[in-house]
């Protein structure tokens, strides 16, 4: 087999949020969502592939002093570095192949840009989903097929050593799942209940706003909380989160807490989580908590130092990395430090998400008294398209829940023009319903959302979209945003 990119383009179409979302240290109100199509040879076939992705401030570097306009600046020259290092490359013998070469041209390139590593791959991982796309569809093969008969030639044992002699369908479930709980955010602003938010602030565009709403209204069990790492801030949110849901939410309900790199140490960390342990006001809610994710900055949250404290610490929470997952290796150095595991999100990369998969996969069966979990995040994946290629990849990965923060933040795919929304609806009527206002959005029943068509179509996607008809991003202008910097 031979594989080659030919070409790429770029498009960006805008999507404001129905009300700001509070994450770390940035706060989101719109942002551009980036469409990159690939044009791909396999052994002389020619296609298309597409993928998409929104482009966020403060996640890919958490530089205060860095404007939103730079930080997308960066981000386009990521994403159009890994497209050329795709159209430079010799032809590979697997898409697995290709990725890998792009990956290490883009890491050493990076170097003398002195980008992070979640940037740089950032850039990777978008070329990575589009090829992925057209490789599918040229090979009329689904994901999940594509991933258990070895299709894309994945070598696990060159990302991590210990999976040698492995193939993805030795360590992944036999079948893809077809139903998947929503998990939903709660931002560090966002109402709890509905009498939480003031008249001014409240948004009429027939979704629920509230968490305590959208409990009601989709029948949600899992949630994600952000917190901001301050005791006086947090304890007494946690407790209204807990009486909210003793209240309104169904008995076997599940949450995350995330920190988004709030503590500067493990010993603070430690100190804190021992203060809301010790609130009897909590009650039963810190039962009901699955991990946390990512409390300790990226710069120390794999140190020799933060090792110490976390191994020392024989009863400390499940954590696992998020902002510190930039490498192949990351995973490997966060068990070693006290973790149990990491994220998976399609923007640090497909192939690396599965492989992570499999190695937590592994060690659960070699050691059945660790702990070993790996969540799926989302960054505000909207749909049809960033949507469907998640979806798809965390259907095949066994998740049984996933955030949903795009759900939740958009609405619906009304950022779309009304023919692409009706025809997402009649590709995909098990995961997508027209609002009762007319827009089209996810449908979410039993806190689930429904993945039959997304399972079946090539990359989760059951039509050719075309994404010429949005921005070029040439042609793109940052002040289209309303923002100023």
């Amino acid at each position: 087999m031979t594989i080659r990119v030919t070409d790429f383009d770029i498009h960006l179409i805008n999507t404001p949020l129905r009300f700001p979302f509070r994450y770390g240290i940035a706060q989101l109100s719109a942002l551009p969502h980036a469409f990159v199509r690939v044009a791909l040879e396999v052994d002389g076939k020619k296609g298309f592939g597409i993928t998409a992705d929104g482009l966020p401030p403060k996640w890919f570097t958490k530089n205060t002093e860095q404007t939103f306009r730079d930080e997308l600046a960066e981000m386009f020259h990521v994403i159009e570095t890994a497209g050329q290092i795709a159209i430079d490359a010799k032809p590979a013998d697997s898409v697995f192949d290709l990725w890998q070469h792009i990956y290490i041209t883009q890491m050493q390139w990076a170097g003398s840009e002195d980008y992070p590593p979640l940037l740089w791959n950032f850039g990777v991982s978008l070329i990575e989903r589009a090829v992925i796309d057209a490789f599918c569809r040229l090979s009329e093969i689904s994901f999940a097929d594509a991933l258990r008969s070895n299709a894309f030639g994945i070598r696990l044992n060159e990302i991590h050593q210990d999976l040698r002699d492995k193939q993805p369908a030795d360590l992944l479930p036999t079948q893809p799942r077809r139903r998947v709980k929503m998990r939903q955010t709660l931002g560090l602003g966002d109402p709890i209940c509905d009498g939480d938010i003031p008249e001014s602030d409240r948004v009429h565009d027939g979704l629920p706003q509230s968490l305590e709403a959208s409990i009601k209204t989709y029948g949600l069990s899992r949630y994600k909380v952000k917190l901001l790492g301050k005791a006086e801030v947090d304890l007494p949110r946690l407790e209204q989160l807990k009486t909210m849901l003793n209240r309104s939410a169904p008995d076997d309900y599940a949450l995350t807490m995330d920190y988004n790199e709030m503590f500067d140490d493990a010993a603070t960390f430690r100190n804190y989580w021992q203060e809301v342990c010790e609130q009897p006001s909590l009650g039963n809610l810190l039962d009901h908590m699955l991990v946390i994710e990512q409390p300790l900055r990226r710069d120390v949250a794999l140190n020799m130092d933060t090792q110490q404290v976390l191994l020392d610490w024989s009863d400390r929470p499940p954590m696992v990395i998020d902002e510190s997952d930039g490498l192949l290796h990351s995973l490997s150095e966060a068990l070693e430090s006290g973790y149990v595991g990491s994220t998976f999100k399609s923007c640090k990369g497909i192939f690396k998400g599965v492989a992570n998969a499999c190695l937590l996969e592994y060690l659960r069966r070699t050691d059945p008294t660790g702990q070993y979990i790996m969540t799926c995040e989302d960054l505000g994946i909207l749909g049809p398209v960033s949507l469907a290629h998640d979806l798809a990849v965390i259907a095949s990965l066994g998740f049984d829940h996933s955030e949903r923060s795009g759900i939740h933040f958009f609405k619906g795919i009304s950022h779309l023009p009304e023919d692409l929304q009706q025809c997402v609806l009649d590709s995909h009527s098990d995961l997508y319903h027209r609002h009762e206002d007319g827009f089209v959005a996810a449908r979410v029943e039993s806190g689930e959302l429904v993945l039959d068509t997304t399972v079946d179509a090539p990359f989760g996607l059951g039509f050719e979209f075309d994404p010429s008809r949005f921005t070029p991003l040439d042609d793109w202008r940052f002040e289209s945003l309303g923002m100023t910097s």
